[in-house]
Parts: structure tokens; sequence; C-alpha cells
């Protein structure tokens, strides 16, 4: 008797049967949808700002004998590469006093601001990582006295918008005998004026971010440090190694890893930054696009694609540098913990040191802006020298009718004036929606990735999910620019909700896969041994135990979201959002207007940093890079 030869369905059947255990695992259908959602919302606007670069914008072409011919024939064309061939060859002429300069357009507009962007990068990368290294190491490795004060002022900077260490240089150092404008602090009191390389250009940029990024430098650095194993050193220590050798051999090459990450990072966000360079007045490849986008659209996506492909570099680096970790095993010595660095007496010198940096660089800020706002010309402080009678003011706080008022423009008082209210509203919503939005995905990728770890695709997802970070702030918004006046929603909620979520993903994501790694299978094994559905094992076990991380995932976008000004700045008009009106104001010479909202700003997110810490232990330190204790809380958690 003939066998019966095997059907179609025979054949189909192990297929069938893959396909259905894949998709009853809920984590391998989340991920499926997420990876091409991710793709589409990340992907495809960078595609649009790169069609943006070959296509011809009206008013584009300079005047010249046949412009109009040559406007009229190239419109009518879908592709061309006038853009590219006007920014890498032609030549414009300008004039520097008496004398007619003639200059090729690349060399103005992206040589120049390409290479003071690099530059700012690196002198940020280097300045953060030394003050944000020692200090870490201070903290975690040594006797230095008031560590919770320090620590916790140190990372004010990071929480407050990114402009207000900008705002405070000028305001203490500005000259008009070097810059032009009213004398600063420094100036009108001290009588010290500074040269106009230290008040504007590439240094004060470099350092204002430095110290802006440093206490990024400080949570990766020093969560290595808190969690080193000591019996590395301790080997060290017993085979006679000096201090010196010990920390060059064993202690660096173990921080290398968050060093490396700690470049990329600050590396990718100085290059993007823009208000910094603004208000600082150094050309870059950001404040270039800003200048360039109203009349020379085209050739201002090529920068915004230039800024892009550094994205992509940082993105390789990091996989090279991360995908291969050193190993290191003790050959004697036992597991302990080391005996903090005695400092001396030299910890009392550092801790007046670092208590007044960061007084300058945390609680200054706050005590400037807040002075502004009571001044009757903001900038002017003879109050210092002749007394307060007669020099402060409520006007810019509670002028109702501004008509009655000298130097309003206008404007009502900051606590009724309409605009800044609606402003603020805007802001909330657009904070509230990007962090639930982007901490519910980031939890999810989070939680998808580490159930899928040897998965390619699950890798993808995690890569394409983290790509928005490295890429500089100004680029994304440029590129959800061409997106959403393309596609019609140009200065909607829509568009910086969408721009924002995408941008902030990474934070979310992160923040729960680190947590997730951490969790026991076991503990949701039993849950899926009892036939407890998915949602109730994600709201009733999952979440509970590792809430401080899933909240630091929401709190983190939000936080980022209300001081966001580059992501933001061309997505929408002046006044949907505070953040924009901070140049509106700056503009109009309402100085006052402009240190209240960053004031305002400042203390909510202080503020709500410090209830969120004190309500659930969520802090954005754990969220980073969490310490020792929590993750010793978590594994414990885990074990039981």
């Amino acid at each position: 008797m003939s066998k019966p030869k095997a059907g179609r369905s025979g054949f189909l059947k192990p297929v069938q049967n893959r396909i259905r255990t894949f998709f009853s695992k809920p984590q391998n259908v989340i991920l499926l949808v997420l990876g091409i959602v991710l793709t589409i919302s990340t992907i495809y606007p960078m595609l649009t700002i790169v069609r943006d670069t070959i296509r011809l914008h009206p008013g584009s072409i300079d005047a010249s004998a046949n412009a109009a011919a040559s406007q009229k024939e190239l419109l009518g064309t879908t592709v061309t590469g006038y853009n590219w061939t006007n920014l890498f060859t032609d030549t414009i002429t300008t004039r520097v006093g008496r004398r007619r300069v003639t200059q090729s357009v690349a060399s103005v507009y992206l040589w120049t601001p390409l290479l003071n962007s690099v530059l700012v990068s690196v002198f940020a990368c280097l300045g953060a990582i030394l003050y944000g290294g020692i200090f870490a190491y201070l903290v975690t490795r040594t006797d230095l006295k008031w560590k919770r004060y320090l620590s916790s002022v140190f990372i004010f900077p990071y929480i407050m918008p990114q402009w207000t260490l900008a705002m405070l240089w000028k305001s203490l150092f500005n000259s008009n005998a070097a810059s032009g404008g009213s004398d600063g602090l420094f100036a009108s009191v001290l009588g010290l004026y500074l040269p106009k390389w230290w008040c504007e250009g590439l240094f004060p940029v470099s350092v204002v971010l430095a110290l802006h990024y440093a206490p990024f430098a400080y949570i990766l650095i020093g969560g290595i440090f808190r969690n080193m194993d000591a019996s590395l050193e301790e080997a060290a220590m017993i085979l006679n190694t000096p201090g010196w050798k010990t920390f060059l051999r064993v202690t660096l090459p173990l921080v290398k890893p968050a060093i490396l990450s700690t470049v990329l990072l600050v590396f990718s966000s100085a290059m993007g930054s823009y208000p910094v360079p603004h208000y600082l007045k150094l050309n870059t490849l950001s404040t270039q696009y800003v200048e360039m986008n109203a009349s020379r659209a085209g050739q201002a996506s090529i920068l915004a694609v230039i800024m892009m492909l550094f994205g992509f570099l940082i993105l390789i680096i990091n996989q090279r540098t991360t995908s291969g970790r050193a190993n290191y095993t003790t050959v004697t010595g036992k597991s302990g913990q080391r005996s903090l660095v005695k400092l001396g007496a030299a910890k009392y010198v550092l801790t007046a040191l670092f208590t007044v940096l960061t007084m300058m660089t945390g609680i200054l800020p706050v005590v400037m802006f807040a002075t502004e706002t009571f001044l009757p010309n903001p900038g002017d402080y003879s109050f210092l020298t002749h007394g307060l009678s007669g020099n402060t003011t409520l006007k810019w706080w509670v002028t109702r009718e501004p008509a009655a008022e000298s130097g309003m423009y206008g404007q009502k008082g900051i606590l009724f004036n309409p605009q800044i209210l609606n402003a603020f509203k805007g802001t909330f919503f657009l904070a509230v929606a990007c962090a639930l939005l982007a901490g519910t995905i980031g939890l999810l990728i989070g939680y998808c990735v580490s159930k899928n770890r040897r998965s390619k695709w699950a890798a993808y997802v995690n890569q394409i999910a983290f790509l928005p970070y490295l890429m500089p702030s100004l680029a994304v918004g440029a590129a959800f620019f061409v997106f959403g006046s393309s596609a019609g929603i140009y200065n909607t909620f829509l568009l910086l909700i969408l721009a924002g979520t995408v941008k902030y993903i990474p934070f979310a994501s992160r923040s729960a896969l680190n947590s997730m790694m951490q969790l026991s299978g076991e503990i949701e094994e039993a849950a899926i041994i009892q036939d407890i559905p998915w949602w109730k094992r994600m709201l009733c076990i999952v979440i509970p135990i590792q809430k401080t991380s899933i909240i630091s995932g929401y709190l983190l976008p939000f936080m980022t979201c209300l001081r966001e000004l580059t992501l933001f700045m061309l997505l929408c008009g002046q006044g949907k959002i505070i953040t924009t009106m901070l140049s509106y104001y700056d503009e109009m010479g309402l100085y006052a207007f402009s240190s209240g909202i960053n004031l305002i700003l400042v203390v909510l997110i202080l503020i709500i940093n410090t209830l969120v810490n004190l309500l659930t232990g969520a802090s954005i330190d754990s969220g980073i890079s969490g310490s020792g204790e929590n993750r010793k809380k978590k594994n414990s958690n885990c074990s039981g």
C-alpha cells in the first residue's frame, strides 16, 4: 500500500504553528507593532528633509541677470541639484569695512559653522567629563563633606533650561565696551571689563554647555564608581601597586564605557544646541540653519542632513564601543567594600570649592532671574552700590493696565498676561502628552526587548528607538518641520506631540530596559502558570516592582519637554508654548519678562522633581544610572 502524499496543508502546518506560537506571546506582538510604528515615525521625517534638499523653493535663487528664467525653469523641475551646487560651488560678495570680499558660499554658510559646532562639541565633552567625572569620584570614593547637598545641587544645571547659564553668563560678564548693550554685574559694580572672547563666542559657549552637561557625566560615571567591584582594586593593593597605577590600569578601564557614553551623548546634544550659541553669539550649524531657513530653505536642509549624519556616525561608534566589553578577573583578594579615600585637610578646601561652584551654577541663576524681574531697568545693578530704595518695582509682575506703565510695550504683567498664561497651559499640556506617550512606549519597549534579548528584531527596535536621542535636536526638529509643512499640520499640537514623543522615547526605553533586565523571569512565569493575563501581570507584578525606574521614565520626558526650545522652535509660532516666547520678549527688549518666564520654569521643574522624589523615591539620577541602594532593593524584591 502506497503512503499518502503530504498535501499543502501538511507542509504549511509547521509554519502556521510557528506563527501561532509567535503571536501567542504579547511581547512579540507589541515588539512587531512598535518596530513598524517607530520606523515610520523616525525614518520618514528624515527622508522628507533629504528630499527637501533636491527641491527648489521659491525665492531661494540669488538675483542675477537670468534669475527669472532660471527660477521659472527650475521650479518646474521635480528634482534638482541646485541647492547642492549653490552651497558647495557658488560664491558671494560681502563688504568688510570699505572693501568688497568674495567668498565661497560653503565657507560662509557651511564650513565655518561646522567647525564651530565641532569645536564646541569637543570642548563641551572635555569640560563635562573633567568636571563631572572629578566630582563623581570625590562624592563616591572619598570622604568629601556635604555629599548629599552637593549631589542634589550639582544636577540643577541639567534640570534647568539649557539657556539658563547662558543668560547668567551675559548678566555677569557682558560689557558695553566688549559686546555692546548694557553692562553686566562685573562691569557695572566691580568695574571689571572683560575681553570680548570671554563675553561671547567659542569660549563661553563651550564653558556653558560643559557646565550644563557635567551633571550628566556625573550621573553616568558616578553610577559606575558606586557599583564598582571592590575586589579588583583590593587585588592591586595586595600586590603593592601604586595608587596612581591602580587608577590608570584598573579603575579607569572600568569607567571607560561610561566615559564613552558621555562623550557620544554630550557631543550629539552640543552639536544641535541652539539657545546657548544664539544668546552668546556664536555661528554654528544650528544658528546658521535658523538664519537660512527663511531665504535658503533647500540649503538649510543640507545643514540639517549633515547634522543627522553626525547622529548616525555617533550611533555606529556607540555600537562599536559597547558591543564588546572587557571583563576582569581578580587573581588575589576577595570581594568587599573598599574604604573611602582620605583627603585630609584637602576635603575642606574641596568642599568649599564645590559649594561655591554649585551655588554659582545651581542657585545663582534663580536669584539673578528673580532680581531682574524687580528692577525698573533689567540689567542695571546700581542698587548694589546705592541701596534698594527706589530701585525695585513690581510692575513686571502685577501690571493690569499696560498703557499706564512706561517700557511695557503694551504688555500686561506676567501674572495677568493672557499670552503667557496660555503659553504655560500649552507647555504643560504638551509635556503631559509627551510624557504619557513616550513613557508608555518606552516601558513597552524595555519590557519586550528584555523578553527577547537574542532577537535581531528586538535589537533593531531598541536601536531605532534610541536613534533620535543621538540626533541633534535641531536636526530632528527640522525633519519634523519639513514633514509637518508637507502634511499640513504645522503649528499644531499634533506635530509637537509627535516630535516630542519620538525624541523622548529613548529616555523612557533605556530606563525601562535597565530595570527590566534586573527583573527575574521566574516571577512572571509563576503568574503565567496560574493563567493570569498579560495586562494583569504588568499592572500587578512588573510595574509595582520596578515603579521607581518606570516613574523616572515618565519624569524625564516631562521635565525635558517643559524646558525644550531647540526641538520645538521650528514647529510652531510664538506663543504656542512658553519657551518660544523667550526670544520674542528678548527682541522686544522686555528682558524682565524672559527672566520671569525662566524663573517660573526653573522653580516649577525643581518643585515637581522634588515632589516626585519625596512621594515615590524616583528621581532623574535613578532613572539614568540608578544607585547601588536602589539596585539592592530591586534584587531583594525580585528574589522574594
